[in-house]
């Protein structure tokens, strides 16, 4: 026990509650275009569009989508990225993480330009989701080929 453990609380992040797996990931997407503290229309029409491709949002409608992001961008309003990030992490296994980060990326770097601001949420991602540099590094030079066209 330390000195200061009787007087001074150590700081906790409310995360609101568990995410479902499908939920964890589109937080992770919506934080991903969020980062650079603008979030467009566009921005915000390329996710539900590219996550509708994905094996685990088979079955997803187009309302069941807006509701999932409704209740997203509140939480994301409300709580902060990092409250996301650790309902995110725990909510997805290893594979998971390993894929949200790569969509992440995607995102961040589909518009050819990568901000401070998001140069350090693809780091604060890499870190609470578990990614291996050596991965990370991967995934970064495979984006940046993908969205140089």
């Amino acid at each position: 026990m330390g000195l200061f453990d009787k007087v001074v609380k150590p700081a906790v992040v409310d995360d609101g509650g568990a995410l479902t797996a499908p939920e964890a990931f589109a937080a992770i997407a919506l934080a991903a275009v969020a980062s650079d503290g603008y979030l467009s229309e566009e921005e915000a029409q390329s996710i539900p569009f590219i996550l509708s491709r994905m094996k685990l949002f088979k079955g997803y409608r187009d309302d069941m989508m807006r509701r999932l992001f409704d209740k997203l961008l509140a939480r994301l309003q409300s709580k902060g990225v990092e409250a996301l990030f650790v309902s995110a992490k725990d909510s997805l296994d290893q594979e998971l993480r390993e894929t949200a980060f790569i969509t992440a990326t995607d995102l961040v770097l589909a518009d050819g330009v990568v901000t401070e601001e998001e140069e350090q949420f693809l780091k604060d991602l890499e870190d609470k989701l578990e990614i291996s540099s050596e991965l990370a590094l991967q995934v970064i030079r495979v984006m940046t080929i993908k969205n140089r066209g």
